[in-house]
């Protein structure tokens, strides 16, 4: 299987270490902002309703893009914004740590972004979360019953993706 068309991606998942189920939270956003997916696993306190929580996230997720774009020391030409951009294409982050998590990021050239919030000792997820998108494309996506822009209530996707967090570590 490929991924963006150049980059050989292996069917199978990522290895991942036995230390168990370290991620909290996921989010996946399509180019419009709206949440298709929102899961839980380990979170144990709850301060926003699920709209307020994934607007804030989503709207974190454009002021980083923006910082990192201004902030790009090797470009004068500065994107636009909204456009999503190509893999290795221009400045970009991948994750940033607090002490109490990791945000691990990835956005598609399709404007699909994929965050997954971990253990802040959690290591690079680029990997992890590119196998996460193949299985959205697998399950979602190719899904002829599937309207885009919609929520995902998929069981067989929810079921596969719980499967293969609860196993990164």
């Amino acid at each position: 299987m490929q991924f963006f068309g150049t980059t050989e991606i292996n069917p199978s998942p990522p290895a991942v270490t036995a230390a168990g189920n370290n991620a909290h939270m996921m989010y996946i956003f399509n180019r419009n902002g709206v949440c298709l997916l929102y899961r839980e696993w380990n979170r144990s306190l709850h301060t926003l309703s699920a709209q307020q929580d994934q607007k804030l996230m989503f709207g974190l997720l454009f002021s980083l893009k923006s910082l990192t774009a201004k902030m790009d020391p090797t470009s004068a030409d500065k994107v636009n914004l909204g456009v999503p951009q190509l893999p290795g294409q221009g400045c970009s982050f991948h994750s940033f740590r607090t002490n109490t998590y990791k945000l691990s990021f990835m956005e598609t050239p399709s404007g699909i972004k994929l965050i997954l919030v971990t253990h802040p000792r959690t290591g690079d997820l680029r990997e992890s979360l590119k196998y996460i998108y193949n299985l959205y494309v697998e399950y979602v996506v190719k899904n002829p019953l599937y309207t885009p822009g919609t929520p995902i209530k998929y069981e067989l996707f929810n079921t596969t993706l719980d499967q293969y967090v609860r196993g990164l570590g």
